[in-house]
């Protein structure tokens, strides 16, 4: 009787080479990526109302943003729209951050 010694993962480790591992990463990557919205007109003026409401009530604001094929969500309270920058200041648990106009796909007030 001949017993199979299966090695698992040792047997495979020595299969990948550095050009494999760029290879899966940028397969991963590419899994990964998202697609900028197509936003029309009326959105950007939804968007352009939604932040200025949020900015005059001092509300909890959940802004969504989109950069490099990733979406990214940011909540917190708007302390300044500053039109110079083109960005939004927000002030979220983390501390303060400025999110460039350019980037926000979404605006939604939380109260």
């Amino acid at each position: 009787m001949i017993m199979n010694r299966d090695r698992g993962n040792i047997k495979w480790t020595s299969l990948m080479l550095p050009e494999h591992l760029l290879e899966l990463r940028k397969w991963t990557n590419e899994d990964t990526y998202t697609n900028r919205p197509e936003l029309n007109e009326w959105d950007f003026q939804l968007i352009q109302e939604e932040l200025e409401l949020a900015f005059k009530r001092k509300c909890e604001t959940l802004i969504k943003t989109w950069l490099n094929g990733k979406i990214i969500e940011y909540q917190g309270k708007i302390l300044r729209i500053d039109f110079f920058k083109k960005a939004i200041v927000l002030e979220d648990s983390s501390g303060i951050r400025k999110i460039p106009v350019v980037s926000i796909i979404n605006v939604q007030s939380m109260d």
